[in-house]
């Protein structure tokens, strides 16, 4: 079974290390492709160079929420120039973050509708980080799918480690996107996630681990790795009452389909 982590910081100083054992033991698990997204210019700079060395890797360049504080335009010359480069298969992460109040809301907004518009123009889906900012996302999302180029109508995106409420998962999938399942859907206290899931069509699901963060079961606690994305396809097969086998097919094909691996 080959599988796909869509979504893991494998650039972090917390891999340093063991970086390439983690690769190894990711690969020993069937997990034979990561897409490592940025969180700013300095990381969308630095992860080229390391999915470029590593066959299995791919990266996303954008600027998340939180790194947002000192936007401005003149940045997305920058981004358009890194996004072209090979392996570059999306904008992200982008988006906002109501939680850390670590940039103004204007500026989230202002700096996420940028990076939108320049998926748009390079054809490239979106990873989407959204993080109490649920109607504010959901909404920006609607008015920019409405015009995307043929080429992204049916990928638009991904709204990565999904935890909104189910409207929102309704109102992101009628959109075209995609729904991105993270560790937190193995834990006791996730039955809202659970259940999304659970509802959400099969060829609109992609796995991630968010690694460092956000281990599945029964890791909780411990840092996170693309090893352990099994756990997750594992939970989705038995959400979806099918075998692991047709889960692990149904999200590698998914996420082949949407960053076009």
């Amino acid at each position: 079974m080959r599988l796909v982590d869509t979504h893991c910081h494998i650039n972090f100083t917390s891999y340093n290390e063991d970086r390439e054992a983690v690769i190894a033991r990711a690969a020993e698990a069937g997990v034979t492709r990561i897409i490592n997204p940025a969180i700013d210019i300095k990381s969308s700079q630095k992860i080229i160079p390391l999915a470029q060395a590593n066959p299995g890797i791919y990266a996303a360049v954008g600027i998340h929420p939180n790194s947002t504080a000192d936007f401005v335009p003149e940045m997305m010359a920058e981004l358009e120039t890194l996004a072209q480069e090979a392996k570059v298969v999306a904008i992200g992460e982008i988006g906002l973050d109501y939680y850390r109040d670590e940039s103004p809301k204007a500026i989230q907004a202002e700096a996420f509708r940028a990076q939108l518009a320049l998926a748009a123009r390079l054809e490239l889906p979106v990873i989407i980080h959204n993080r109490e900012a649920s109607e504010d996302v959901i909404e920006i999302l609607e008015a920019w799918s409405q015009d995307l180029p043929e080429s992204l109508k049916e990928r638009p995106g991904v709204l990565h480690s999904f935890s909104a409420p189910e409207s929102v998962a309704e109102r992101a999938l009628a959109a075209g996107f995609y729904i991105g399942i993270t560790g937190p859907v193995t834990y006791k206290n996730a039955d809202t996630l659970r259940h999304i899931a659970a509802a959400a069509p099969l060829d609109r699901l992609l796995v991630e681990t968010d690694g460092p963060f956000l281990p599945p079961m029964p890791y909780r606690g411990k840092r996170n790795e693309p090893a352990y994305i099994p756990h997750i396809v594992e939970r989705l097969a038995a959400l979806k009452q099918i075998s692991l086998e047709e889960m692990g097919q149904a999200t590698t094909e998914n996420a082949e389909r949407l960053f076009r691996l």
